[in-house]
């Protein structure tokens, strides 16, 4: 008969390594279900994607996963993928694409897939890639939504990304003052209806000299406030010469962008001006940082090899921000 004693005896026995291994699987895949249900329930989501190099050389693909659970938003890990063939934007969208039809979840359910940005993640032609109007407005629909059955109060968005200069060096961070359209007037034109719903594209005027004053004090970049020029596309619409179609000279171009600088526009891009619009109309504080890569009157391509180093300076300075604000109301001790 086995007592207390024997009992003792065998609880030191060490579990073997297929038991553990066993248990922690298990345990992974309970996490798993529940996450996916949570995910069914929510019916909006949205994903946070990285890939990354393991120490025998092989591609893995992370996701992490954010949706409404109840009263509060949930942010979980879903899965590490390996890449068999190659990290390209096309294959992170494939495993991707397959991991969610196995578990009946659908990309019109996901409300945003956020990336480091470089190009093995967002691709060239095909991947993770979203530019313009139509696309941040989609965004900014279902993130107002969640906003809004998340309760959040006193919102702060800010925009970061990259774009052409007027007038600038390259390099130098723009926050944008007013989001004008490409006759520089500062407004957002819809049809909604068969009707023109025309918008205002103003933005937080205080939170756009608060970003200016963080810059200097980092001293690591010049920053300066101006307009930014929207365009509706990336080519004819910013007056390039380098697209598949141009019905102007170099000549015309220089006038046009002589009159975009003197109408006070300091860089163009293809997303403020809708930003601007739908966060005035949601009552959230706004505010638009890009970083110029060159300037448009000089040319139209740039150096690759700088791109990295400039496009994260928004990043810098939006991080700075934050980090003052946190320390500011008790968050956060440097």
């Amino acid at each position: 008969m086995l007592g207390p004693d024997a009992a003792k005896e065998i609880a030191k026995v060490p579990l073997s390594n297929n038991t553990i291994a066993r248990r922690i699987d298990d345990m992974s895949a309970d996490i798993k279900t529940v996450v996916l249900e949570k995910m069914r329930i929510s019916k909006k989501y949205a994903l946070q994607l990285d890939e990354s190099t393991d120490i025998s050389g092989h591609c893995q693909l992370l996701a992490n996963v954010r949706f409404v659970d109840g009263e509060a938003i949930r942010e979980n890990f879903l899965f590490c993928k390996a890449l068999p063939e190659k990290s390209t934007g096309e294959e992170i969208f494939r495993v991707t694409s397959e991991y969610l039809d196995q578990r009946g979840l659908t990309w019109e359910n996901c409300t945003g897939v956020c990336t480091d940005g470089t190009a093995a993640m967002v691709g060239r032609l095909k991947g993770f890639h979203g530019m313009g109007i139509p696309s941040i407005a989609i965004m900014l629909h279902e993130l107002i939504k969640l906003l809004h059955h998340a309760h959040c109060t006193d919102v702060t968005i800010i925009r970061i990304g990259t774009s052409g200069g007027l007038g600038l060096e390259p390099g130098t961070v723009v926050v944008t003052k007013q989001p004008v359209d490409a006759t520089f007037l500062p407004w957002f034109k819809q049809i909604i209806l068969g009707k023109t719903v025309v918008r205002s594209t103003d933005l937080d005027e205080g939170l756009a000299e608060e970003l200016l004053q963080y810059s200097n004090e980092l001293g690591q970049f010049n920053t300066v406030i101006g307009n930014t020029m929207c365009t509706l596309d990336f080519y004819e619409g910013q007056a390039r010469l380098d697209g598949a179609f141009c019905s102007y000279t170099e000549k015309d171009k220089q006038e046009y962008l002589t009159k975009a600088y003197e109408s006070g526009v300091r860089n163009i891009e293809m997303e403020s001006s809708v930003f601007a619009a739908m966060c005035k109309l949601s009552g959230l504080k706004a505010a638009v940082v890009c970083v110029t890569l060159l300037d448009r009157q000089k040319g139209d391509q740039l150096n690759s090899e700088i791109l990295q180093t400039y496009e994260q300076r928004p990043q810098i300075l939006v991080s700075h921000l934050i980090k003052k604000r946190l320390q500011a109301s008790g968050y956060y001790k440097s």
